[in-house]
């Protein structure tokens, strides 16, 4: 029987290495996977921190314009007279000034507040004016007439800048009245 207890002995350092190998791997596995979630939560957290940040994309509905975009305020669309060549002429005139759209909502309040002045000032302008200038491609002397006007009477913004961005005559057609 001595024989027969070593081979138990045998039989337990062997159920013990093999329980220890068993435990071993488990245990390699257990500490790697530890180390890659640990891991990857950090590169979550740095590439968080130091990558580009996201845009909002615009939504419709939302009030986020451009406040430095220019937009279009009508001013008049009217017949003017002209009699400086000994003749009546009649001017059929549309005039529309470029603002930026901060400033849009007190330009538009100003020509509905000073409407019947905004058209006395057009009138003159268009009265006064000899018939070469009527007469111009790009209706420059108008145009810089009525820019001097509007700008007068528009004023300066918060900023010292022109409200005016632009005068733009898109039709001005003449004809003689008689």
């Amino acid at each position: 029987m001595p024989d027969a207890k070593p081979e138990s002995r045998n039989d337990a350092t062997q159920a013990n290495a093999g329980a220890a190998k068993g435990s071993s791997p488990v245990k390699v596995i257990a500490a790697v996977a530890i180390l890659m979630a640990v891991e990857a939560v950090g590169i979550y957290f740095f590439v968080g921190k130091t990558g580009p940040k996201p845009v909002e994309a615009a939504v419709e509905g939302k009030d986020e314009t451009n406040h430095d975009s220019v937009v279009e305020v009508p001013l008049i669309e009217d017949k003017f007279q002209n009699m400086q060549t000994g003749r009546v002429w009649v001017w059929d005139t549309e005039v529309v000034l470029k603002v930026r759209s901060k400033n849009q909502e007190y330009v538009t309040k100003q020509l509905e507040d000073r409407a019947a002045e905004v058209k006395e000032g057009i009138s003159l302008i268009f009265r006064r004016a000899q018939h070469a200038q009527l007469k111009e491609p790009g209706l420059e002397t108008i145009n810089r007439q009525i820019a001097s006007f509007t700008s007068q009477l528009l004023g300066k913004d918060g900023e010292g800048k022109d409200r005016l961005e632009r005068v733009v005559i898109p039709k001005c057609k003449g004809f003689p009245a008689d």
